[in-house]
């Protein structure tokens, strides 16, 4: 038998103690970070650089990702809302985060951190970021679909999913769920995109010279992000009212960059050695 298309019905909240929540977003989000930390640590010691670089790279990190995920939310997608709400505009708690934000938001934290800690270039720590950040944009698009948001399209095509047009209502109204139409599951999509990413510049990290060559890693990284959100999004739904009137959605605009960064890097990297 094949099926027509998958109901999700997967709640957001995995359990609720009064008025917290534990959701899988957050989950995730913590396994993510976790597993980064661990995988950093084994290419730390195996290049017997200082953990303390470590603990403080994360710091950074951190704070460099939720900044910058938020605010390229606040100016990419919402500015028309937030330049009236002021005041909202870090209420990180109420949702908005922009991958590509986000980003700039970690490039920017590692040129302080290069400048402040490590005193290499800040090449040479993205090329190792990179790695754990590709497994973390896997686990971030897994938080997506337990979220049941940022989907595609209607689709025909058998691997559909309906998900619950009404979550918040159903969740906590008691609502009966209003399902969409069968709909591309693009949280899956990019989630195995990023996956095969982070398997091959794992691979070419432990596997060839490619950590010597400053740039490489960090190049393939952006082109295998951005060139497969690029393409997904032509089958995802608009974040944003105002994206539907644009031949390229925001999504797709804010990827071409990033795309011929890594482009340039990825040509240019195996020319420079250290």
């Amino acid at each position: 038998m094949v099926l027509d298309f998958i109901t999700w019905t997967v709640k957001p909240e995995i359990f609720s103690i009064g008025p917290i929540s534990v959701r899988y977003y957050g989950l995730f989000f913590a396994i993510a970070f976790l597993l980064g930390y661990h995988l950093l640590e084994r290419m730390f010691k195996a290049e017997k650089i200082p953990l303390t670089w470590l603990e403080k790279l994360f710091i950074y990190v951190i704070v460099g990702t939720i900044l910058g995920a938020r605010l390229g939310h606040v100016f990419f997608y919402g500015w028309d809302y937030y330049s009236q709400n002021i005041g909202e505009i870090l209420m990180v708690w109420k949702g908005g985060l922009a991958s590509h934000g986000g980003a700039i938001g970690v490039i920017t934290a590692v040129v302080i951190y290069s400048k402040k800690v490590s005193k290499k270039t800040p090449l040479w720590t993205l090329d190792r970021l990179a790695v754990p950040t590709a497994l973390a944009a896997f686990f971030i698009r897994m938080g997506n679909l337990m979220n049941s948001e940022i989907y595609g399209h209607p689709t025909d095509k058998p691997w559909a999913f309906r998900f619950v047009d009404n979550m918040y209502q159903w969740v906590n109204q008691g609502a009966e769920p209003i399902f969409t139409e069968p709909s591309h599951p693009t949280q899956l999509y990019e989630a195995f995109a990023y996956l095969a990413l982070f398997g091959f510049i794992l691979w070419m990290y432990w596997k060839t010279d490619a950590k010597d060559r400053t740039g490489l890693i960090f190049g393939i990284y952006l082109i295998g992000i951005f060139l497969s959100r690029f393409f997904i999004e032509f089958v995802k739904r608009n974040q944003e009212t105002f994206e539907n009137d644009m031949v390229l959605n925001m999504g797709q605009l804010l990827s071409i960059p990033f795309v011929l960064v890594g482009i340039y890097l990825a040509v240019k990297a195996p020319r420079v050695k250290v």
